[in-house]
């Protein structure tokens, strides 16, 4: 499952924090395999921006679910620190740590520019973060992973990542995270896990994880392509209750578009909303990404997605203004699962 630490309307962004590590212990017990925390920035609406700091508390707090990071956004940060960060949580939660990397910024432009070490504007080179994607694998269990680091040519010449360790079962296995071709093409040519962003746009999904599968170069993790699914989903007991929990999103959507950064609204407040024909239109237009509703219709939409990627893997995001409703969502989901 994929926790944003949402921050409802009301409520505190250390309540959000709160509730996922909460929301980790109880998934734990329902049976799901990862758990991974996202980095936003400059929100209003999410609470998670370091989600290696999270990663190794709800690591802390649990005992066999894989935990990780869903994903870090590369710009802003260097492969060698993300590689020393990764290779200290293996140390301290062996076999349980995953690793998912991101292209998109995760906050605005001026939010980019204050992470920046030097205050300059981050760069976007595609180049230049395939480089530093090539850097970090190689840090981890390839070409630089040894006490030799780097090979003499290479810029970083000798650099190595601490604490050492070798390529054993249950390793860090890292993924990328995206919904376009050029990320399935990255992780295609790394070797990589490649994690379809769903929710983000389903148009071009299917040839976007047909080019991933294509080209895939086996890798130190991987000899075949790995793909998984992330999905929206609100589940409830019945359709009803679900779309109207999924209203507080689809506001939240529609404010963010008009540039506000704000906390995800109550039902309450969401169905109260006097919605514009464009409104409508913009709404509508984004609920075929989303899928919502009671045990059963759920099932089948989940059934439809992992069917149309070929995949037994599904990345889960929900979020509800009502912490009990969120943590009923992922239950319903856990025993249809299990069913």
């Amino acid at each position: 499952m994929l926790d944003q630490s949402p921050v409802a309307a009301g409520r505190s962004a250390h309540a959000a924090i709160a509730e996922t590590l909460a929301l980790a212990r109880q998934t734990e017990a329902w049976g799901y395999e990862r758990y991974w925390l996202a980095e936003h920035h400059g929100a209003g609406s999410f609470a998670g921006t370091r989600p290696l700091l999270l990663a190794s508390r709800v690591a802390s707090l649990t005992t066999k679910i894989r935990v990780g990071t869903g994903g870090i956004m590369l710009m802003h940060a260097s492969a060698l620190a993300v590689a020393e960060q990764i290779r200290t949580l293996e140390a301290l939660f062996p076999g349980r740590i995953d690793l998912g990397i991101g292209r998109a910024p995760g906050g605005s432009g001026h939010t980019s520019v204050a992470l920046s070490p030097n205050g300059a504007p981050p760069d976007l080179d595609q180049d230049l973060f395939a480089r530093k994607l090539e850097d970090l694998g190689d840090l981890l269990h390839g070409a630089a992973s040894g006490p030799e680091g780097f090979p003499p040519a290479h810029p970083h010449a000798g650099v190595f990542a601490q604490p050492l360790s070798k390529l054993e079962p249950g390793a860090t296995q890292p993924w990328l995270l995206g919904s376009g071709s050029k990320s399935a093409a990255l992780a295609a040519r790394l070797g990589w896990g490649f994690c379809f962003a769903a929710f983000l746009g389903g148009a071009t999904g299917m040839s976007v994880v047909d080019e991933y599968r294509e080209h895939f170069r086996p890798s130190p993790w991987l000899e075949k392509p790995r793909v998984s699914v992330a999905a929206y989903v609100v589940a409830a007991d019945t359709d009803d209750e679900a779309e109207a929990l999924l209203s507080s999103t689809e506001l939240w959507f529609l404010r963010t578009r008009q540039g506000r950064r704000e906390p995800f609204p109550s039902v309450e407040e969401a169905l109260a909303h006097p919605w514009t024909p464009a409104e409508i239109r913009l709404r509508d237009a984004t609920r075929a990404l989303r899928i919502r509703g009671g045990p059963e219709r759920v099932r089948k939409g989940l059934s439809r997605l992992a069917s149309r990627y070929e995949t037994d893997e599904l990345v889960i995001n929900c979020i509800t203004h009502d912490p009990a409703a969120r943590l009923r969502s992922y239950e319903i989901v856990s025993e249809l699962n299990q069913g």
